[in-house]
Order: structure tokens, then C-alpha cells, then sequence
């Protein structure tokens, strides 16, 4: 049977970390690599896990790739501090590495909870990445934000779900938010890319239909609604921020004191 390494990144997971890594307790080795946690997320991982490494965060995809470059297999499940994996996820898995894997890599659908329902909906569902994969030919990008798995060869699908608890509450979601938008303008700003005014009037509306009428919001209720209306509100953020950055860039000296200060410059 293929031998499987569990890889999870954390910082301040501690209210997560252990029914997630319960969730993986059959895997035949867990890499935690925690980005010195300031919450008790290292003592509750410690009987769950077989190596724990402190680093310094260096981004999504970078943590990842130092996760699975510590790893004693060549066979990979990265999960995340909010996700579970299900005992028919953990079996079909096991069937693969029995059987001998006939791929490089394998998607996994992606569940989330939200406000204590499960959302099959929106942009949200179904919400396939790869998890499951062989890091020989599979590596993270090294994105701030949305990192992604690069694999070379066949990627098929697993039928199994894994459970996403994403948000605690809508505080959570929206400091989410927030954190996430800036994340991605930056890169956005990085790459040259630019925002103009009208992007962050119209988009975010589009944004509002495609996951509320097209992708079946409506078909949640409330949850769904409220999940449409918060993406598309990450879609105005996301312009909104860009075009801040290219209005500061161009702004005088006095001008971007002020927006970092938060103190107006003298005019007259």
C-alpha cells in the first residue's frame, strides 16, 4: 500500500486543529507546520502529529511546498485547519493508495458550512482542488492569496467530500474578507494589473447573479443569500482596493502622508 503524509499549516487554530487532525488519524505520517501560533494550536496538534516545525509565514503555497518537502512519502493530502476529512473521503483515499494511484493527482469537492448549514450553492459548491496528489510532479504556487497545485500527469476526481467550517460567524467573514481583498490587490498591483471606477459598480452586481440565480443561492434561503451578497461584496473590495493603490501611487507625497496618517495636509 502507498504511504500517505498528511500536511497542515496553521497559525492560531487552536478552537480547529484537533478534530481535524482526528479526522486524519489513519494517515501513516501529519506534518504540521505552524506559523508560531500565540493561541495553544501546537500543544493541542502535539499527540496527533508525527513532526511539528515553527517557521516564519511566508505565504499560503510557500508554507505548503515546506510542508510536503518535510515529508517521509512521496504521496501528499494537504488539508487545512478547518477542514475534516469524512470516513468515506478517508476510505476511498485508502482504496487509491491500495490499489496503487493511477494518477498524479486527485480533486477533492470542497463543503462548507455556514451559519450551521451546509452550502450546495453559489460560487462556494462545488468547490473542487487538488488535495490528494504526488509531489513529485505537484507544486504549490507561491501566490499571497488562492494558492493552487501545479501537477503534472492525469488528475482525476474522488467522489468523497471534504467538510469546510470556513467562518465562525459573519464577523469573521467579513475580517475575512477584508484581509484576503487587500492580499489580492496587492498581488493584482504586482502583476500589473489595473481597476478602473466603473469595474467596482458593475462587476460586484454580476458577481451578485451569477451566485444567487445562476449557481442556485436562492435554493439555500437566507445562508444562501447572505453567501451571494458577501462574494459579491468581495468582488467590489478586491477593485475598490486596486484602484486606491494606483490613485496613492500617483497621488504627491503630501497626499499619501495623509492616507497613512489618516491626518489632511494642509491646502491654501
Amino acid at each position: 500500500m502507498t504511504k500517505l503524509t498528511v500536511t497542515v499549516i496553521t497559525y492560531n487554530e487552536g478552537p480547529h486543529i484537533v478534530e481535524a487532525l482526528q479526522s486524519v488519524s489513519w494517515a501513516d505520517e501529519i506534518i504540521l507546520v505552524d506559523s508560531h501560533s500565540t493561541d495553544d494550536t501546537v500543544e493541542r496538534a502535539r499527540p496527533y502529529v508525527s513532526r511539528i516545525d515553527a517557521r516564519d509565514w511566508a505565504g499560503y503555497g510557500t508554507q505548503k511546498n515546506h510542508a510536503q518537502d518535510l515529508a517521509s512519502n512521496d504521496w501528499i493530502l494537504s488539508i487545512d485547519a478547518d477542514e475534516r476529512v469524512t470516513p468515506a473521503l478517508a476510505d476511498e483515499i485508502k482504496g487509491v493508495l491500495r490499489a496503487g494511484p493511477g494518477a498524479s493527482g486527485y480533486k477533492i469537492c470542497r463543503v462548507s458550512n455556514y451559519l450551521g448549514q451546509w452550502i450546495r450553492s453559489t460560487d462556494w459548491y462545488p468547490d473542487y482542488h487538488i488535495r490528494l496528489y504526488d509531489r513529485r510532479a505537484a507544486r504549490w504556487s507561491e501566490h499571497t492569496v488562492h494558492e493552487s497545485i501545479g501537477c503534472r500527469g492525469r488528475v482525476e476526481k474522488l467522489r468523497g467530500e471534504l467538510l469546510h467550517y470556513p467562518y465562525r460567524n459573519v464577523s469573521q467573514h467579513l475580517a475575512k474578507i477584508d484581509r484576503y481583498t487587500t492580499l489580492v490587490a496587492e498581488q493584482w498591483s504586482a502583476e500589473g494589473r489595473r481597476s478602473a471606477a466603473w469595474q467596482a459598480l458593475i462587476y460586484p452586481r454580476l458577481a451578485f447573479l451569477r451566485n444567487y440565480i445562476l449557481r442556485g443561492g436562492f435554493r439555500d434561503g437566507a445562508a444562501g443569500l447572505l453567501v451571494s451578497k458577501l462574494n459579491s461584496y468581495y468582488v467590489f473590495l478586491k477593485y475598490v482596493k486596486l484602484f486606491e493603490m494606483q490613485r496613492l501611487a500617483r497621488a504627491p507625497e503630501a497626499t499619501k502622508q495623509a492616507a497613512a496618517t489618516g491626518i489632511r495636509p494642509p491646502t491654501g
